[in-house]
């Protein structure tokens, strides 16, 4: 992008307000979201129907189209992927020792449903490209403790799962056999792997609706998909007070939430064909930009491009990085998030139950990494502006 053309844009383009680094509606809503809450609610007003809930015709319809989408045989609807996190590892019956790999870089959701569950979260280096749980570390950390891999699926992009799995069926555990690999999709629902849905081969996957995400059910919500009958059933009752055979809590979505969700998974494969458009043009922009990585995308992926992670020079680690991120959000109204610096040094109820470890790549990533927002509603000449303040916060940068 020549200098004229860049002038051009931020003379005319900059947006009056600040665009936050993680919008706050991930996806987009129109009149059909609107009208099928309406009719949902007109249909709930017979009491002596179904009311709202419990689980209704609304909520296992969406089950099924989502499990159908995934390529999966089940999925359960929950109230939020922590609560779906929760419920994964409360699915593994960990017992004291018992050691679960997930990355330090990471959101701390997915280490603290281990730690809340008595297991012990070992956190995991990444491949400082993709940003996914480094395989080569989970093969030199799995052990006979070893009861599960849980990779996040990071910033949109599917992580290496076929890897875990060869990894687990290698190193098994003396008593339960092969560690189960449960995916983290909370950033990732609508992605791809290998030709397959993201949720395709692991035994459980966790996907967010949250309003940040890919697609929303009204602010919260969020859907495991199984692979196993029986799981699925205790996934059912534990989502509503364990049934009669054990413990079970509330973590069920709403009938209004699951008629919005149908709407949303028909919209889902749009919305993150946009993200995807967008990204792919930010790459070419941004291509001379020295002391920018651009996204990496690995032939096997289909990125859903949640979060678009850069990476900026090793000589801005930190300070610079830091004053770059502030220079776009104070003078040209582009916001930006740093997702994820490692937990295990950064979150104090982490970093006291893991305790002293090593992990030199997540902490200079950690360092490294920022996201300018992105959006599937964001118009070319938006995106073009904001690569254009981008480069001319890069050169300001240069100069400190």
């Amino acid at each position: 992008m020549d200098a004229h053309r860049r002038q051009e844009l931020i003379r005319n383009c900059k947006p009056p307000t600040v665009w936050r680094g993680e919008p706050h509606l991930g996806g987009w809503y129109g009149e059909e979201e609107i009208e099928v809450v309406v009719k949902t609610i007109r249909q709930s007003m017979d009491w002596t129907g179904d009311g709202f809930g419990f689980i209704c015709a609304e909520i296992e319809g969406f089950e099924k189209a989502f499990a159908n989408y995934s390529g999966t045989p089940d999925a359960v609807s929950i109230n939020a992927a922590g609560s779906g996190l929760d419920m994964a590892v409360m699915c593994l019956d960990l017992q004291p020792g018992d050691e679960v790999i997930a990355p330090s870089v990471n959101f701390r959701a997915a280490p603290m449903s281990i730690i809340g569950q008595g297991g012990r979260f070992v956190p995991g280096e990444i491949d400082p490209r993709t940003f996914q749980l480094d395989p080569a570390d989970v093969a030199k950390k799995i052990s006979p403790r070893t009861r599960a891999i849980l990779p996040t699926h990071m910033n949109g992009m599917s992580a290496p799962i076929d890897d875990y799995l060869e990894i687990a069926r290698k190193h098994p555990h003396p008593k339960y056999g092969p560690a189960k690999v449960i995916g983290d999709a909370a950033r990732a629902c609508g992605g791809g792997y290998k030709g397959r849905k993201i949720g395709a081969s692991e035994w459980l996957t966790v996907f967010s609706f949250h309003t940040m995400k890919n697609m929303t059910t009204l602010g919260e919500g969020g859907m495991i998909t199984c692979h196993d009958p029986d799981i699925a059933k205790r996934l059912r009752a534990l989502r509503q007070f364990g049934g009669t055979d054990c413990w079970g809590s509330n973590y069920k979505m709403t009938k209004v939430q699951a008629a919005v969700g149908m709407v949303q998974l028909r919209k889902l494969d749009s919305m993150v064909d946009s993200r995807l458009r967008l990204a792919l043009r930010r790459n070419e922009l941004l291509a001379d930009v020295p002391e920018l990585t651009t996204p990496y995308i690995p032939a096997d992926v289909k990125h859903t491009f949640y979060l678009y992670t850069m990476l900026v020079p090793k000589a801005w680690a930190g300070k610079k990085r830091d004053a770059l991120c502030a220079i776009m959000g104070e003078k040209y109204h582009v916001g930006c998030v740093v997702a994820n610096p490692p937990v295990h040094s950064t979150v104090p109820f982490i970093r006291q139950h893991v305790g002293a470890i090593d992990l030199p790549v997540s902490e200079e990533i950690g360092q490294r990494l920022f996201c300018a927002t992105i959006h599937p509603c964001m118009t070319d000449e938006q995106n073009e502006y904001l690569c254009a303040a981008l480069i001319e916060a890069v050169a300001e940068v240069r100069k400190l």
